[in-house]
């Protein structure tokens, strides 16, 4: 069969299909036309700002933080700048090949690799991870020729936190360590994300805790356009960083290296008050330790060291080291009598060696007791007997609320965290410590060790010095601080911080003075006698001994102190300095140290050496005679035989 072609259908054919072709481009075209009035006009804004970020980089620029400054202005903590090689995990395959390569050209050491171990488990994937820090120029050299062989590892230029004192004053300066996802999630809920963009440290413990927002400053930015490579092209706005502030403390360097000498080997606290606004001259805490270690992450075995030792070095003892006060509680049980109407100065008892209340009898640490006793000679010399006696008859009620007044058993509100509040006892305070219905009972006999000192008294050693502050000015209570004022880096302004209200617990002041005068009398010729002999300056204080472990039927304090070492009695010793208003006041601890007379009086007249040196050496007129030995007032003999 033949076919037959017609032309005009062939062209028909060619005209529809070159038809749909051009649809199909016109289709295409509007297609195209639609997409671009998209791009160019609707979504304009939006892709302009993506490009705008493609092509400029935020780079966050550190502040400097702040630096600690003693009194006189000598640096307690510093800033240096040194190199730096960090890694970035997230950038390589094979992390310990990497470093084993590494270490062929840098020494790495088994500690950064631990450190570097411990720090990565800290932080998120993407950040870079230093492993070794302070590179000599020689490394850095090194690491420059053949840096193209590490992808993922480069040197840095950062400001390392510096305590050029090593140990000294540790625990009130704390230190800093790097961001961990806990210290992030505290700056995210103040809502600081953006002035922590950059930085890898923050205060961890201590004054740099406290005042972290002073120290650290506020983080500056820059905007940076950048190439398709990535490149830096040029800086578009540049808004500077402000570095943190200055903190001017109260101590003075050189009695805080005093004060840390004298307990040099023990264990123990030194805190020195101002009692005139609460400075805190000096604060120790023995032993110590140096927050050099922490900068850069401790590594596992001196965390080990530290945390395990039985010494406890990293305690913070005269914040978090509570102690039953013994004796030095005295001239504040007699304090207490004077005011209350429980006593007159003069008024005396026998005191026979013992006081018998109900079925128990108190033995006075004296065999055969004091014979009669005033209240200056039973500060002067320690008599517990008259203490036994005036607890039995104050009571516990009137002891808790006069003795809270000074403080003890709070909070004193110095400016540091981690503080204590101790255990002032009281009714009220024994009905919510014990779950026992027989147990939240005070019973009256636990009154009579509490008024000397013992039972569940427990106290800080700041909340004693600052107790004997407030003895030795009158009854003014003056808030402990640490921190006098901020200098501003840039200009050197320096802004005084101020002084919180004083409180003033209006004593009588003849009370107070007959107080005082017991208290010169135990340095001249009671407890402490001899051990500030021949010193060219006015100083009154109080011996005490507190019991680490209950005494034994017939065990005497001789005894005690000749047991092994843990198990003797704490040594304490209290002071101020001079008589008449007084420039300082002290109270010391010494763990285990048998009787303060021996132990903490000795570390507090090393201190006043050097606090009158140093006044001394400021103003040749400030040292003062040692005067003679007070007149106790004359002894009035009343009906105060002790009794059951």
């Amino acid at each position: 069969m033949t076919e037959f072609n017609h032309p005009e259908q062939a062209i028909k054919q060619f005209r529809f299909r070159l038809f749909l072709a051009g649809l199909f481009v016109v289709l295409l075209f509007f297609v195209l036309i639609a997409r671009l009035l998209w791009l160019q006009v609707i979504s304009y804004e939006k892709y302009q700002s993506k490009a705008e970020d493609n092509r400029i980089t935020i780079v966050p620029l550190v502040p400097n933080r702040g630096l600690i400054l003693d009194r006189n202005g000598v640096v307690l903590a510093n800033n240096y700048s040194a190199y730096t090689l960090e890694i970035t995990p997230s950038k390589i395959d094979n992390l310990n090949e990497m470093i084993d390569e590494l270490g062929k050209i840098v020494e790495i050491s088994a500690l950064d690799r631990r450190r570097f171990k411990k720090l990565r488990a800290e932080s998120k994937r993407f950040e870079s991870i230093p492993i070794r820090t302070r590179l000599t120029d020689e490394e850095v050299a090194r690491f420059a020729v053949q840096s193209f062989r590490f992808p993922g590892v480069e040197i840095r230029a950062r400001l390392f936190r510096q305590y050029p004192y090593g140990p000294h004053a540790a625990h009130l300066l704390g230190y800093i360590g790097r961001i961990s996802a806990r210290d992030q999630e505290r700056i995210e809920e103040l809502d600081q994300t953006n002035n922590y963009r950059g930085t890898a440290y923050i205060g961890k413990d201590g004054l740099e805790k406290r005042y972290e927002t002073e120290l650290h400053g506020r983080t500056g930015f820059e905007e940076v356009e950048t190439s398709a490579g990535g490149r830096a092209v040029r800086v578009l706005s540049r808004s500077p960083a402000v570095p943190g502030e200055n903190l001017m403390l109260s101590i003075d360097i050189r009695l805080q290296e005093a004060a840390e000498k004298a307990l040099e080997g023990k264990r123990g606290a030194l805190v020195a008050i101002d009692p005139r606004n609460g400075d805190i001259l000096a604060m120790v805490s023995a032993p110590s330790f140096d927050p050099n270690l922490f900068v850069e992450g401790i590594d596992s075995e001196n965390w080990k060291l530290l945390n395990e030792s039985i010494d406890r070095p990293l305690l913070n003892r005269p914040l978090a080291g509570t102690y039953p006060p013994g004796s030095t509680f005295k001239p504040f049980m007699a304090l207490a009598a004077l005011e209350r109407g429980f006593r007159t100065a003069s008024s005396t008892l026998r005191d026979p060696g013992y006081f018998d209340f109900g079925s128990r009898r108190f033995m006075d640490d004296k065999i055969g007791g004091h014979g009669m006793v005033d209240m200056y000679k039973s500060i002067a010399e320690s008599c517990n007997t008259y203490y036994y006696m005036l607890g039995s008859e104050m009571g516990i009620d009137i002891i808790s609320e006069f003795m809270g007044r000074f403080g003890f058993g709070s909070r004193t509100g110095i400016d540091l965290d981690g503080e204590r509040t101790g255990v002032l006892p009281s009714r009220e305070w024994k009905a919510g410590a014990f779950k026992k219905a027989e147990a939240q009972r005070w019973y009256s006999g636990e009154t009579i060790s509490v008024a000397i000192g013992q039972g569940y008294n427990n106290y800080t050693p700041l909340q004693l010095a600052h107790a004997t502050a407030v003895l030795a000015s009158g009854g003014m209570n003056a808030t402990p601080r640490l921190v006098r004022a901020f200098q501003n880096p840039v200009n050197g302004q320096v802004t005084e911080k101020p002084l919180e209200a004083f409180k003033q617990l209006n004593l009588q002041q003849r009370h107070v003075d007959s107080v005082k005068l017991g208290m010169r009398g135990a340095v001249l010729e009671g407890t402490a006698r001899g051990v500030f002999r021949d010193v060219g300056y006015e100083v009154a204080g109080k011996t005490g001994t507190a019991q680490v472990f209950g005494l034994k039927q017939g065990e005497t304090y001789k005894d005690r102190a000749a047991s092994a070492e843990r198990l003797r009695d704490h040594g304490w010793f209290i002071a101020f300095s001079p008589m008449e208003q007084p420039r300082i006041a002290l109270a010391a601890i010494v763990e285990n140290g048998g009787f303060g007379s021996q132990s903490a009086a000795p570390a507090i007249k090393k201190v006043l050496d050097t606090y009158w040196q140093i006044e001394a050496e400021n103003n040749p007129s400030v040292a003062l005679p040692l005067s003679e030995a007070p007149e106790p007032a004359a002894s009035q003999t009343t009906n105060l035989e002790p009794q059951p």
